[in-house]
């Protein structure tokens, strides 16, 4: 067994150990289509989904409460607007991280809100998994990130990056995780020892021979009849081939100094790979917004490092030059009470918001809407307003359904294998504007 063909097993192996889905060409009579090239590279549009898991309180962030004892730290002459948006002040309060103030003073104008979406229950588990795929009673859909990764770019590397929270893939695409930039950097040069560029098993010329020998070799095997094992085993050889030469393309946006927000280093995995078009989606989490005991000290500590790392997300694709492709998608599987516990702390309640920013969506506004006791209020699909009498309770599958036709993937096999139920006169018209 040669070098290069011990490198790509041992290459393989590390993906394997580290829980790294790559995406592997098609088999059998579709491989014949596939050249000995590399990959060509995603150009966008690109999709990062934060997670704020375990359950963000709204009432200090994109949906303020200043009556009624719902939170303690402001009063209703203290709530801020900017543009369309209501917001609670946190400059004051805030450890750390960016303030509600400068988040919404700088990216309100293409910010959209929804308030009062219905999570219908309250348990962690089966609300992550309802707000990742919008679906509630099933183990089996993928999560909307992998859906668009799935349809958008199956034959990316990393189509689909995750670094935590609820993360099912529908078995369409595969799950990619790579928990730090350094194992990035290794996985971009597989051809290198240990990921060091300078330091390549085989020089050009050697390379482009042996690679022109793999490539003869497989031509010659499709002739002959080989068993279902074989033929994925050489299948797999020839991906991981291609897959290295595409990968190649990430190592020039690794940055020199690694940030040290936790979010931050999350990104970079995700934006480099980006920019480097082997990644269609990632889905990023930060965890710890349980806030059963100390709620306002707990929730003053983590909504600003979330704003924090979504502004990186923002200001890194500016540099990177893809901000133009970026969809960013905020949310969390649920709310805290209106009321404080013992402990100081907010429980679970099913009642939340989300946020959005990308290419078409038309910022400025907060659609939705909840009550002086934070109940939802109900929607009207058509004209995007409250309207108590005739309107729906506006639960994750409606704004799934629109983030597909957002995406427009709501036609694609893949969506139709996966369908959400909403009916026609319940789809969220102009939602993006």
């Amino acid at each position: 067994m040669n070098k290069l063909e011990h490198g790509r097993r041992r290459f393989l192996r590390r993906c394997s150990l580290a829980g790294i889905g790559l995406a592997m060409p098609a088999h059998g009579e579709e491989l014949d289509t596939v050249k000995q090239t590399e990959l060509p590279a995603y150009e966008g549009p690109y999709y990062i989904v934060f997670n704020a898991a375990g359950g963000w309180d709204t009432t200090y962030l994109m949906d303020p409460k200043g009556v009624g004892g719902i939170n303690r730290l402001y009063g209703e002459n203290d709530i801020l607007t900017e543009g369309g948006h209501r917001y609670a002040p946190t400059e004051k309060t805030r450890e750390g991280g960016v303030s509600n103030e400068s988040f919404f003073q700088e990216f309100g104008k293409e910010l959209l809100v929804f308030n009062g979406l219905d999570y219908s229950v309250n348990n962690h588990a089966p609300c992550s998994r309802y707000m990742a795929t919008g679906k509630l009673d099933s183990l089996a859909y993928p999560t909307f990130a992998a859906l668009v990764a799935a349809c958008r770019g199956q034959s990316c590397p990393l189509s689909f990056l995750t670094f935590g929270n609820y993360s099912a893939t529908g078995n369409l695409v595969a799950m990619s995780r790579v928990p730090y930039l350094p194992s990035l950097k290794r996985i971009a040069n597989a051809d290198s020892m240990d990921g060091n560029v300078n330091s390549p098993y085989h020089d050009d010329f050697a390379l482009a021979r042996i690679e022109q020998a793999i490539d003869q070799r497989r031509r010659e095997r499709k002739l002959q009849s080989l068993l279902p094992r074989q033929e994925r085993a050489e299948s797999m050889l020839y991906a991981a081939q291609v897959n290295s030469q595409a990968l190649a393309r990430v190592t020039p946006h690794i940055p020199d100094q690694l940030p040290k927000q936790r979010l931050a280093q999350q990104a970079e995995i995700a934006l480099t790979s980006f920019k480097a078009g082997v990644c269609v989606s990632a889905n990023l989490t930060i965890g710890q917004f349980d806030s059963h005991a100390n709620n306002d000290r707990d929730q003053m500590r983590l909504i600003p490092e979330l704003l924090e790392g979504i502004t990186y997300v923002l200001h890194r694709a500016e540099d990177l030059g893809i901000r133009d492709k970026l969809v960013v998608i905020a949310q969390s599987e649920m709310g805290r009470t209106p009321d404080y516990n013992k402990g100081d702390g907010k429980d679970h309640w099913s009642i939340g918001s989300m946020m959005f920013i990308g290419p078409g969506i038309v910022g400025d506004r907060t659609l939705g809407k909840t009550d002086e006791k934070q109940f939802a209020l109900p929607f009207d699909t058509k004209t995007l307003t409250v309207n108590e009498e005739a309107g729906i309770r506006v639960r994750p599958e409606h704004i799934h359904q629109a983030l597909r036709e957002y995406a427009q993937i709501e036609s694609h096999a893949s969506s139709l294998a996966f369908p959400l139920g909403v009916n026609e006169d319940q789809r969220l018209e102009r939602l993006w504007g």
